[in-house]
């Protein structure tokens, strides 16, 4: 009897060029539920290219993406947000004139309903609503220690405050599927140690995450799985161990790191 749960997603055949060269070549993999799957490769790789692809930025050439059964490939970001996938970005996103508070607010936005009377009225169900929906943010900025900034503009942040921000306002509509872009670049090792442990939480917590990162002490310490690119193509995927071990991963990306670091 086969136990192994169905993948939340599946990557088969992903193929993009962009002016006749191939970014990304017949990339396959899979992302297992409630799983930290982590995607590496040097500069180039096409790791940028495949997020976006996922996320709906650009469509692929060729391949599909089936997420919970069903072929996105092509489909816009705002209906993937919909079908349950968020993301961070390596370049912090946030709305600097906003308040941390509405900041994360902006993330519960697919679940404020879109009817133009109740809004114009403000009937009772709607500031029900508005209700609930504040108190999941605060409940999220509390959960990403940022609980005694809800009122600051989120551009007064620090920076590794501002990265903890737009992790909390992605989760914060609890997605089924997290992509997060280097979640730690440009962050100290402090910074770093905090948003691994947060990483952490939320894989006991179930949820499914893909992870695109340069920082191979983090990737090798959270992940269930990584999978390689090198030029667009995937040349190796497996645990943290076996990857680090293959010797194209140290070829091609992991360099002089020692086989038994």
């Amino acid at each position: 009897m086969n136990n192994v749960p169905e993948p939340m997603l599946r990557i088969s055949g992903l193929t993009k060029h962009f002016g006749g060269l191939p970014a990304l070549a017949m990339v396959s993999f899979d992302i297992a539920p409630g799983k930290v799957t982590a995607l590496i490769g040097p500069n180039g790789a096409g790791k940028t290219t495949l997020i976006n692809c996922l996320t709906g930025v650009i469509p692929p050439d060729q391949g599909s993406i089936i997420f919970r059964g069903s072929n996105i490939a092509g489909l816009p970001a705002h209906r993937l947000a919909r079908l349950g996938m968020a993301r961070t970005f390596q370049n912090v996103r946030i709305f600097p004139r906003l308040s941390v508070l509405d900041n994360i607010l902006c993330g519960l936005t697919i679940q404020t309903g879109n009817s133009f009377f109740p809004a114009l009225l403000r009937t009772p169900g709607l500031r029900h609503r508005e209700r609930k929906l504040r108190l999941k943010a605060l409940e999220a900025l509390d959960a990403f220690k940022l609980a005694g900034k809800a009122d600051l503009p989120a551009g007064a942040l620090p920076y590794g405050d501002k990265k903890r921000l737009e992790m909390a306002r992605a989760f914060v509509s609890q997605p089924l599927l997290a992509l997060l872009d280097e979640p730690v670049a440009g962050l100290n090792p402090e910074e770093t140690a905090q948003i691994a442990a947060l990483i952490r939480q939320l894989r006991l917590a179930g949820q499914t995450i893909l992870l695109v990162e340069h920082d191979m002490d983090l990737v090798m310490t959270i992940s269930d799985h990584v999978v390689v690119l090198d030029g667009g193509r995937g040349i190796a995927q497996g645990s943290p161990d076996s990857v680090r071990r293959n010797p194209l991963v140290l070829e091609a990306y992991l360099g002089r790191m020692s086989s038994t670091a």
